[in-house]
């Protein structure tokens, strides 16, 4: 009987390992449906009210958070704050198999999406008159983004500004087209997450460092220029 259930030990954890990825896809997808519905209203969403929103529903989402906190042993408090600020520490080949059909899905659809968001640029109504399905583009987009979002973040934790440093970035070297622009900011996110977590193993070993720490000093500096440059265009 111990041996049998030595062996369902590592069954079951593989199991959990491919939940993981699942259950965190139904509660992103969860909280974003719910959030565009707070912020649409006649078929238009209110920038404004999606923002206020996403806060209140941060907020929520973080009295969650400290709870389960709260309710953590030393282990899970310590395995809590590395996922809160970020690591791959806890990286494996079955970790990567349960997160890839995610990914996958997401990098087979950047070249269906391109060219409605090229569209979408120029505003919903514009969008509309050149033939794009307004409304189910941005009901695949909420799915898709909290597909990719929620597995990613289910494994390596809350790794900040990649998503808002990177297309910002390059979208000053290759332009706005979404069909170049999406799969370029995929590759050079990869890049960016790979050698901040190089520079985390090596900068404080034999410890370390949790990726999201490094990635903070460097998005919120290039997020601030990035704005201050917007603003003296726009003067």
């Amino acid at each position: 009987m111990i041996v049998v259930a030595d062996k369902a030990l590592p069954a079951a954890a593989t199991s959990l390992t491919f939940l993981l990825p699942v259950a965190a896809f139904l509660g992103a997808l969860a909280t974003t449906s719910l959030l565009y519905r707070i912020a649409t209203r006649r078929g238009r969403t209110a920038i404004a009210t999606m923002l206020l929103a996403g806060l209140a529903l941060g907020g929520l989402a973080g009295a969650g958070t400290g709870f389960l906190v709260f309710l953590a042993d030393d282990r899970q408090l310590r395995d809590i704050t590395f996922w809160l600020l970020g690591s791959l520490a806890g990286a494996t080949w079955t970790k990567t198999a349960a997160v890839a059909p995610f990914l996958a899905l997401l990098l087979i659809s950047l070249g269906i999406v391109g060219r409605g968001l090229d569209a979408l640029v120029l505003g919903e109504a514009e969008a509309f008159h050149m033939g794009v399905a307004v409304e189910r583009l941005k009901r695949f987009l909420i799915a898709l983004i909290a597909i990719a979002a929620g597995a990613a973040v289910s494994v390596s934790g809350v790794v900040g500004f990649i998503g808002i440093m990177v297309p910002h970035m390059l979208r000053l070297v290759i332009g706005p087209g979404h069909r170049l622009l999406l799969p370029a900011s995929a590759c050079g996110g990869a890049i960016l997450l790979v050698a901040a977590d190089t520079f985390a193993r090596t900068v404080a070993a034999p410890a370390e460092l949790p990726i999201g720490i490094v990635t903070a000093a460097i998005g919120a500096p290039s997020f601030l220029f990035l704005l201050l440059r917007q603003r003296t265009l726009l003067v």
